[in-house]
């Protein structure tokens, strides 16, 4: 397997002043690094397996399409407000630099289902825990979560109440 890492571009100072954004468009340019990234994300699934993958707005979109169809599951979007037709569920949340919300079709999970939440990166894992409170509130249980990228000084695992965390990079 080739080394991830190298696909990943550090971006000093973006998107603010003292933020170092680790760039993954040079993983998605490059079709294998991609494909390896999906597969090792894909070794996140708890014993019992999973009713759905949930993937989050908007990085998170590309790695849970091929995590979902890998799977063999159904994927289910969180987005941000305004992007889904229908009745939504929403939950704001803080980030690090700021603040933000997530919503969910309302029917999109079903009651006790089992969930994999997918993201490109967890920093201090508001978004993740804010999509789990949402997955919840829809019935469902997040039981794993799978990222790419996990910046461990920012210690994001913590605010995660016990829903497994597999990260494929640690930086």
């Amino acid at each position: 397997m080739t080394d991830l890492r190298q696909y990943i571009r550090d971006v000093p100072d973006f998107p603010e002043s003292g933020i170092l954004f680790r760039d993954i468009m040079p993983l998605l340019a490059n079709h294998q690094a991609m494909d390896q990234a999906i597969q090792a994300m894909a070794m996140g699934v708890p014993p019992g397996g999973i009713d759905h993958v949930v993937a989050i707005e908007s990085r998170g979109f590309l790695f849970g399409v091929g995590i979902a169809q890998r799977l063999e599951r159904g994927l289910v979007l969180l987005r941000k407000p305004g992007k889904l037709p229908g009745n939504v569920r929403r939950h704001q949340y803080a980030l690090e630099y700021g603040s933000d919300s997530l919503e969910v079709q309302a029917d999109a999970l079903r009651r006790g289902g089992r969930v994999l939440l997918v993201d490109d990166v967890l920093a201090t894992g508001g978004t993740l825990a804010a999509a789990a409170r949402l997955v919840r509130e829809c019935g469902a249980e997040p039981v794993a979560s799978t990222v790419l990228i996990e910046l461990e000084a920012l210690n994001g695992r913590e605010r995660l109440d016990g829903i497994s965390l597999h990260s494929v990079l640690r930086y």
